[in-house]
């Protein structure tokens, strides 16, 4: 049995890549805080119920991003891993902007903490992983 099939760890990466995912989602949305009509964006949330629902099958390290909706899509252009969500918010700018700047820190800092979480979990099953096959 290869490592990559213990269910555990293969739902850890998956949280792992979402967390990833999710920070750079919020990053944008601090980053265009003061962009006009920009509304900020998060991404939903993962469910496990379905096996191999939410790990996409292969993983690629480089992906083309369009940014406006007039650009032209590159070739191998892949679709986002992860669905991104809009919610409405309550405070929108007189320029259209609806950023929450301490929304999105909050955001941020526990995304941080899940991702610290995961990863805590991720080490100490290989460790269990190493004592059950008498490595230290």
């Amino acid at each position: 049995m290869a490592i990559t099939d213990i269910p555990i760890l293969s739902m850890l990466r998956t949280r792992l890549q979402w967390a990833q995912e999710r920070q750079r989602v919020l990053a944008e949305n601090v980053a265009n805080a003061d962009t006009p009509r920009y509304r900020a964006r998060d991404l939903a949330p993962l469910k496990f119920e379905a096996p191999g629902g939410d790990a996409p099958a292969t993983v690629s390290s480089v992906a083309l991003a369009t940014t406006e909706p007039g650009h032209m899509n590159g070739f191998g252009l892949s679709p986002p891993r992860f669905r991104t969500e809009s919610k409405g918010n309550y405070e929108v700018r007189p320029a259209g902007n609806a950023v929450n700047l301490e929304d999105e820190m909050m955001k941020v800092a526990a995304n941080q903490m899940d991702y610290q979480a995961a990863t805590a979990v991720y080490t100490r099953s290989l460790n269990l992983i190493k004592t059950a096959l008498g490595k230290k």
